[in-house]
């Protein structure tokens, strides 16, 4: 946990839970590029105890709720 709330408190998280069915987690992360997403994910504590593995998938929100506007991209 203090993993999460550290990444969360730098603003690099934005939101996390577990999938229903249980069958995993779903973390929100923003940071510069790919590499420093997975570079994040390598230093999770289970990652390192190999107990999990996380997929990367990137997008470009081009839409966001208010609270998020800060985030959004336009396609160039």
């Amino acid at each position: 946990m203090a993993w999460l709330d550290g990444l969360y408190e730098q603003g690099v998280f934005l939101a996390s839970g577990r999938k229903e069915p249980r069958e995993g987690g779903v973390i929100l992360a923003v940071a510069g590029d790919r590499a420093r997403i997975e570079e994040i994910t390598a230093g999770d504590p289970f990652v390192r105890a190999g107990v999990c593995a996380y997929r990367v998938t990137e997008f470009v929100a081009t839409k966001t709720a208010p609270g998020l506007e800060r985030y959004r991209e336009t396609l160039g």
